[in-house]
């Protein structure tokens, strides 16, 4: 059973009492606060539950819709002890000489996170296998799981550089990771015998024992990094652009000599960019984007994130990146994609002096990989399901919007082949790019 997320109270609250006529945005000032409660069931997981905060600070209001600073709070748990507990810090006003600082703190568990393989459509996703209702070949609901805890602390700067919108950006991160096969015993805990889930080998099971995962890499371990890039930005509104380009180029580097497990370099590049149909109202957005293992080898469970100047993502699959498409679908050592986005904010109004709208998007997702992992180091016979291709989704969602920062998005997916899965449904927080 796939996670849903429910906003029970804020919506629905906010919904009724849209009741005013449309009114001309005024300056905001001081601080705004935006939260939704996290509501949520998973068969294996357990009920999940916790609250997402965002914290702003606009000042005297002189630089809204900017704001002097963000906060970003995140405390999720679910009873069979998943859990996301993050403080992410935004500001451009709070360094001195116009540096711009990003960071983030934080530790997140997965008892059961999504593994299909490698090279997208080269492994092939076969739902029976974590269907108990289908006949035989069913193996384990969690076929397609193994488990991974994340402690995580990231800083990153950015400074202009020779023109208004172009910026330097340096940054350094400390990643622990633990990597292990889904803890089946803990899982069952309290179950009848026919809930129980099989103890049998899962996907990350088989391939470690024949070695397409290797030794060293299934047990986790440190990633110590360096960051360095350029950053071309001249949007008119950072969480939902009207017009405008964002530009980026990242080489992340992780050296032996920061005592790390495992040493490669990484290129990732993403161009976005805006443009306005309708003044105020109507906008198309597309992004591009690519990512190159250019140097060593990367361990497989740092290959479905994706580096940016901002907030780094999991990979391709899922809410973040093709929305529809099963989470981590398309992992490998090269991957690309695009995104294709019609944003219309058709409601506007002012609510206990603030300025709220609502929007409505539609959308298409595609991507794949293109360089392949673990041909260089498996040794064994690995025979492709089929040949890789462009995995595509589409689909809409909503948006309500407070001061023009705190966004409240809810994004429903369709795959386009059932190798990627059915479909997908996705609440949180603000437009994917």
């Amino acid at each position: 059973m796939r996670l849903r997320y429910f906003l029970i109270l804020p919506v629905f609250l906010l919904m009724a009492s849209l009741i005013s006529a449309e009114e001309e945005e005024e300056q905001i000032s001081g601080w705004s606060f935006g939260g939704v409660p996290a509501i949520a069931y998973n068969s294996d997981t357990g009920f999940k539950y916790g609250a997402v905060l965002n914290i702003y600070n606009y000042g005297d209001g002189t630089v809204y819709p900017d704001y002097l600073y963000t906060i970003y709070l995140e405390w999720t748990r679910t009873t069979k002890g998943s859990g996301v507990n993050t403080v992410f810090f935004d500001s451009e006003y709070l360094m001195p000489a116009d540096i711009r600082i990003t960071s983030e703190l934080s530790y997140r568990t997965e008892q059961a996170l999504p593994f299909y393989g490698f090279n997208g459509y080269q492994s092939e996703y076969d739902p029976s296998l974590e269907n108990q209702e289908t006949d035989p070949p069913y193996s384990t609901r969690v076929f397609y799981r193994h488990a991974r805890d994340i402690g995580r602390l990231m800083v990153d700067f950015q400074r202009k550089l020779l023109m208004k919108n172009l910026r330097w950006i340096a940054g350094v991160g400390y990643w622990k990771t633990e990597v292990a096969s889904v803890d089946i015993a803990e899982l069952n805990e309290g179950k009848a015998d026919d809930e129980q889930i099989p103890d049998e080998p899962e996907l990350y099971d088989r391939y470690a024992d024949i070695g397409y995962i290797t030794g060293a890499e299934t047990q986790g371990g440190n990633t110590n990094y360096l960051k360095a890039g350029l950053v071309y930005d001249t949007r008119d509104n950072e969480p939902n652009p009207m017009r405008g380009v964002w530009t980026e180029a990242i080489l992340t580097s992780v050296p032996e000599f920061l005592l790390n497990d495992f040493t490669y370099t990484m290129l990732t590049v993403t161009h976005r960019q805006y443009f306005t149909i309708l003044p105020r109202d109507l906008s198309f957005a597309y992004r591009v984007g690519y990512q190159d293992v250019i140097g060593g080898k990367s361990p497989f469970f740092m290959l479905p994130f994706y580096q940016s100047s901002y907030k780094i993502r999991e990979g391709l699959g899922g809410g973040y990146s093709l929305r529809g498409v099963l989470k981590n679908r398309i992992v490998g050592n090269s991957i690309g994609f695009t995104n294709l986005e019609l944003r219309w904010k058709f409601f506007r109004t002012r609510l206990y002096s603030q300025n709220i709208y609502l929007a409505l998007n539609g959308f298409i997702d595609a991507g794949r990989s293109f360089d392949e992992y673990g041909n260089e180091t498996y040794q064994g016979n690995f025979d492709p399901y089929q040949k890789e291709t462009l995995h595509i989704s589409y689909g809409g969602g909503f948006r309500i919007a407070l001061n023009e920062n705190f966004i409240v998005a809810a994004d429903y997916g369709i795959a386009a082949d059932p190798q990627d899965g059915a479909s997908g449904l996705y609440i949180g927080l603000g437009y994917l790019y």
